[in-house]
């Protein structure tokens, strides 16, 4: 019995180590037990689901939403992507992004976004979180921890009905989806700066990030409830770190208004926009 569990622990721990990974863009070094390929194949899997129990809108707005999407989509840096934006007909005040490019935004959210630069400051802090993996990274964890070794190894295979569930939660994707799993602060962190540096390369002001989260920081003082909030909490501090990068996401907003004004051939990213490079900056900004 004794050598039994000290064979399970022995494989708790190789499982362990199999899982960790660096986290794209930042280098963070990550616990993830799914790989890429499995991840991008559950997206596409939760977003059908979606689509096919949610329904949808088709009219300016839906257009708006597809709209900035395609923006952030050609700045992301994952041409293998196969991009979707839905609008959902819902009241509730959230939005997702799933692994593979797959974006949804719940009608609930527009009046505080207001306008397409509202929008954008939206979707590019979602499209960050799944840039950098960070529902595989919470998905991970909470298997790991809580079925153990066997159960893991259940759970994780053939895209079964658990792990479907897991997915749509750990991309905040609604409660009527799956369980609403909270961002931690270092996801949080790492969004916002990477969204930051998206929604300006994309040609957005990313001023209008810190007027969103104000707004949001505005509601939650009054004691309103809001979907959002729960899954991503405004405070001060998330603020105040967004203005300290707001000189560095400036450099990318103008770099994009200029490259406007190019032909269309003669664009191109500055060799300085890896995003590599970006979060060295970010880091070194600190």
């Amino acid at each position: 019995m004794t050598r039994s569990l000290g064979s399970v622990w022995w494989i708790l721990f190789a499982g362990f180590i199999a899982a960790c990974a660096a986290a794209p863009y930042t280098q963070r070094n990550q616990l993830i037990a799914i790989g890429e390929a499995e991840e991008l194949r559950l997206g596409e899997e939760a977003f059908l689901e979606i689509k096919g129990r949610e329904p949808l809108i088709d009219d300016y707005r839906a257009r708006m939403i597809k709209r900035v999407g395609s923006r952030i989509a050609a700045v992301a840096g994952k041409d293998r992507y196969r991009w979707e934006f839905i609008l959902i007909d819902s009241d509730e005040a959230n939005a997702f992004a799933l692994p593979g490019g797959k974006v949804g935004f719940y009608r609930g959210i527009l009046p505080y976004c207001e306008d397409e630069a509202g929008i954008a400051a939206v979707m590019s802090h979602e499209v960050a979180h799944a840039l950098a993996r960070h529902g595989a990274e919470r998905l991970s964890q909470a298997r790991l921890f809580e079925f153990g070794g066997a159960a893991i190894s259940a759970v994780f295979s053939g895209g079964s009905p658990a792990l479907q569930k897991g997915v749509l939660g750990a991309y905040g994707t609604g409660g009527k989806l799956g369980v609403l799993l909270p961002f931690s602060r270092l996801h949080e962190s790492e969004a916002d700066e990477i969204g930051l540096i998206l929604m300006a390369k994309a040609g957005y002001d990313p001023g209008r990030a810190v007027g969103f989260w104000k707004k949001l920081l505005a509601v939650g003082r009054e004691g309103k409830t809001s979907a959002i909030l729960s899954t991503h909490p405004s405070g001060e501090e998330r603020i105040r770190r967004l203005e300290e990068l707001m000189p560095l996401a400036l450099e990318f907003y103008r770099k994009a208004a200029a490259g406007r004004q190019l032909p269309e051939d003669e664009r191109g990213n500055a060799p300085d926009a890896s995003p590599e490079d970006i979060l060295r900056r970010l880091r070194e900004s600190r």
